[in-house]
């Protein structure tokens, strides 16, 4: 959910009226005026007039007559208006707009109640009525009587206003107009309470030891993700965590809002809170800060009804012990929250394994529709239905895919039994069976991103030679926009790699001269071998700093190194050497040995991971054995 959603239309408008002067006085708006007219924001007349005008000052004045029109004839169209000027390249091109983005989804745009009506009627409708009956002699006493205000002005140098005589009570009088308030809201005498100004009634500024975010109260309500820190959604159990205040377990007392606990605010009526189930889910972490989301997983939560006196208690004691931890014991801790990552909800349990004859692949339940409909079987190099896969793996025509495709040894007859599958209706008309051709070519690619398994379908970019999807941050390089622009097809690092590999070496190398290659004349090699170690770290265990969630991590490890780190370092390869990207990536998995030594589990997924890198790594660069 966008910040920008939290915005109701009216809201929208409202900042819009106001910016358009700051908008029309923008330097060289041409890229602006295309981008409204490929939303169709704006008429091609009036688009095509302003573009042929060559002086800064008609320019300006063309444009804000552009936004006086939209304002007034398309006011619908102020979200889509916002969306548009928004994107990333127009931000770039014109820091305006940016600091206008800032100033709306920060808050700052609010103001104090709308001016009333400039123009009072202080008379009632009797005394209307007598001026109006008073003719021209009316006209004339009060034409006199402004005369005579004005020349008593002039000469005793006096601005103040002389009372009104019975004449001019008719006359209508302009109010003084407002200035724009961006400061608090509060009267003189009233509390400072900040969750009871207006720019705050859909979100708050909460911070929890060294981390502050801003708080939705109506996803707080819904007990969903409702705390945002750049980009990364937690709910207020992981943004607790995320804070370094893991061994609070209580959030009500842990993030407060301008020093005052949330559970204060919740007991006093300030704010309203849904009940947080606990559970754990698949983490969903981005692989890059300046990218996606971040979501730390659910560990189970404590009960969250009891008194915010007794949890305060509670804070503070374990407060005073938390410094008085032992290694072991944060390692088991941390251990835990690993453990969590890997579990799943029930709906991202329903993939499974599934063979025939000699073909392999797996089966994904929300997919699956029948055995001619729906591209539910996805193998190493492509997506397809079971009738599909059972040519692949040779079949007969006539062959049954129920008795067939075989799961945990069993016919996949089995699961439909047992309604881990749905056989969809002949007269469906869902997407999956009554696919249109956009469908049907989505249908081709991975659902999710193949390195933070996150599925934002409209924003993955796919691969035109094989199933995968990826986010354009999460991708390495980096996919830019640039790179989408035209009917050109996009080809992943594993397929251009995949391609290319035998170009590259013809002979074996020794490991020492694979390793003092530069890294800018092998930069393909080592973003494809970190996309693979990536991309099999399937719950991102080492995708990003480890002192976000493990609290004594620095205490035993000197120098950390997570996978997202190293792909920032691939972003400027200048003056670096294969070995460095080696080194950096062996790093990682010694100090998983180091800190984990006592955890088992965590241990067996650093040693694999490291033994598919070492095997890669030698395959790529040919070394010798």
């Amino acid at each position: 959910m966008e910040p920008m959603d939290w915005l109701d239309d009216e809201e929208l408008l409202r900042f819009f009226r106001r910016c358009k002067t700051e908008m029309s006085c923008m330097e060289k708006p041409h890229t602006f005026l295309c981008q409204l007219r490929d939303y169709e924001l704006v008429p091609e007349d009036r688009y095509k007039k302003v573009i042929r005008m060559k002086s800064k000052d008609n320019i300006r004045k063309g444009l804000y007559e552009i936004l006086d029109w939209l304002q007034r004839e398309r006011p619908q169209s102020v979200r889509e208006f916002w969306s548009c000027v928004f994107k990333d390249t127009i931000l770039n091109h014109y820091p305006t707009l940016k600091l206008l983005r800032n100033n709306l989804l920060d808050g700052s745009f609010h103001f104090d109640k709308q001016p009333e009506e400039t123009v009072e009627t202080e008379e009632s409708d009797e005394e209307k009525r007598k001026v109006l009956s008073g003719g021209e002699e009316g006209e004339e006493k009060q034409e006199n009587s402004v005369k005579m205000k004005k020349k008593r002005k002039l000469r005793n140098g006096d601005d103040d206003e002389e009372p009104a005589g019975p004449s001019s009570q008719s006359i209508p009088r302009k109010k003084k107009s407002q200035k724009k308030c961006f400061s608090s809201p509060l009267k003189k005498g009233e509390e400072n309470h900040i969750w009871s100004w207006p720019i705050y009634k859909l979100q708050l500024p909460v911070t929890c030891g060294d981390q502050a975010g801003t708080l939705n109260r109506k996803l707080l309500a819904k007990a969903e993700k409702c705390i945002v820190v750049k980009k990364r959604w937690f709910t207020p159990s992981e943004f607790e965590r995320f804070a370094g205040k893991r061994s609070s377990r209580n959030w009500k007392t842990s993030i407060r809002c301008q020093d005052t606990r949330l559970g204060k605010l919740i007991q006093e009526g300030h704010l309203k809170t849904g009940t947080y189930k606990g559970g754990c889910r698949k983490a969903n972490r981005s692989l890059f800060p300046s990218g996606h989301a971040t979501a730390v997983s659910d560990e189970d939560e404590e009960a969250e009804e009891e008194g915010d006196d007794e949890e305060e208690e509670e804070e503070e004691g374990r407060e005073l012990n938390e410094g008085d931890r032992s290694r072991e014991s944060s390692a088991a801790v941390a251990g835990e929250a690993v453990k969590n990552r890997t579990e799943q909800p029930e709906v991202a349990r329903k993939v499974f394994r599934v063979t025939c004859r000699g073909a392999a692949g797996t089966l994904h339940a929300k997919r699956f529709s029948s055995g001619t409909c729906g591209k539910s079987i996805r193998t190493e190099t492509s997506w397809m239905t079971p009738v599909e896969f059972l040519k692949v793996a040779s079949c007969p025509a006539d062959a049954s895919w129920k008795k067939e495709i075989r799961c945990e040894e069993e016919p996949l007859s089995v699961l439909i039994e047992a309604n881990d599958l749905r056989i969809h209706s002949l007269l469906c008309n869902c997407s999956r069976c009554k696919p249109d051709g956009t469908e049907l070519e989505n249908q081709k690619n991975d659902d999710e991103c193949g390195v933070c398994r996150r599925e934002d379908e409209d924003k993955l970019v796919m691969c035109d030679d094989c199933p995968r999807s990826f986010h354009q941050k999460c991708h390495l390089p980096h996919v830019e926009d640039v790179d989408l622009g035209d009917d050109r097809p996009w080809m992943c690092t594993f397929c251009i790699f995949g391609t290319n590999q035998g170009c590259y070496y013809q002979e074996e190398l020794e490991r020492e001269a694979a390793v003092s290659l530069p890294i800018s004349q092998r930069i393909l090699e080592c973003q494809y071998l970190l996309l693979y170690l990536c991309t099999a770290d399937e719950e991102q265990t080492f995708a990003v700093d480890p002192r976000l969630y493990l609290n004594d991590y620095c205490s035993v490890i000197k120098t950390p190194m997570w996978l997202g780190h190293i792909a920032h370092r691939l972003q400027k390869p200048q003056n670096r050497i294969v070995g460095e990207f080696e080194s950096d990536v062996q790093l990682i998995f010694s100090n998983c040995a180091l800190y984990n030594r006592d955890n088992a589990e965590i241990l067996a997924t650093g040693n694999r991971l490291k033994e598919l890198f070492d095997r890669e790594f030698k395959s790529v660069f040919n070394i010798k054995e």
